[in-house]
């Protein structure tokens, strides 16, 4: 992977960060009643690991196996995990999707000429903006659980920009069997880039009986119910039957 200057100056900001800052701290009080201590979490779109360090602390008896396949994220949350100790963390180089094959994710160059990384999508890309382009390999979550023999995966959060919903269908035999709670954002304009929209989502879950709620990062990931898609945002999917441990504010 080719850096210029500027851009390895800003990987080894992001490295600084992704190693001694902590984001989204009240995510874990949040989702600890649906999370058992030694759960399974998928951490999907790990990026630079912020999730997944927290996701290591949820399951310190259990394990979380963290998707990245970006070379340039790739790069930073090999050594998040390493310097961090993170024992109980796989990390999978590959992508989920519906169907295993390779695809070409795009990472866009900001204006100043460092890496957006954070926004690193799969799909047709007619924003006009420079990126880097890598071609990835891509797998299924029911592939990836009959190769690891999974028999329980507890949580998954996912973040890749558009491709929810394809992660989604790749793993509808999982999904269905295990029943996890799923943090998910759901952009119409990123899924549009995915040929996919937010009723799609919702009537995803609809099928499999799930509630849904509404997620607020910037107030504690305060909880809403809600029937129907209200907006970009965060949602968490929780099988109905597990609905009523969710704090509602």
């Amino acid at each position: 992977m080719h850096l210029t200057a500027r851009q390895r100056l800003t990987w080894a900001a992001h490295l600084f960060k992704a190693v001694f800052y902590q984001y989204h701290r009240p995510f874990g009080p949040q989702v600890r009643p649906l999370i058992p201590s030694d759960g399974v979490i998928l951490d999907v779109g790990a990026h630079a690991g912020q999730f997944t360090k927290l996701c290591a602390q949820l399951v310190p008896d259990g394990h979380v196996y963290a998707f990245e396949p970006s070379p340039y994220a790739l790069s930073i949350l090999t050594k998040v995990v390493s310097l961090k100790g993170l024992g109980n963390v796989t990390i999978v180089d590959k992508g989920l999707s519906s169907a295993p094959g390779q695809e070409v994710l795009h990472l866009p160059i900001k204006k100043r000429g460092s890496v957006g990384f954070g926004l690193a999508h799969l799909g047709d890309d007619q924003s006009g903006r420079a990126l880097l382009s890598f071609e990835i390999a891509l797998m299924t979550l029911d592939a990836f659980v009959a190769e690891q023999g999974l028999s329980r995966i507890d949580f998954i959060k996912a973040d890749v920009e558009g491709w929810e919903l394809h992660m989604l269908r790749g793993g509808a035999d999982s999904l269905a069997k295990m029943r996890p709670s799923l943090l998910l954002e759901v952009h119409e304009m990123t899924l549009a880039r995915a040929d996919t929209k937010p009723s799609d989502v919702f009537g995803f879950f609809n099928a499999l009986d799930y509630a849904v709620f509404a997620t607020h990062e910037h107030d504690g990931y305060r909880c809403q119910p809600v029937d129907h898609w209200t907006g970009n945002g965060d949602f968490l999917f929780v099988p109905k039957e597990k609905a009523g441990l969710v704090a509602v504010a």
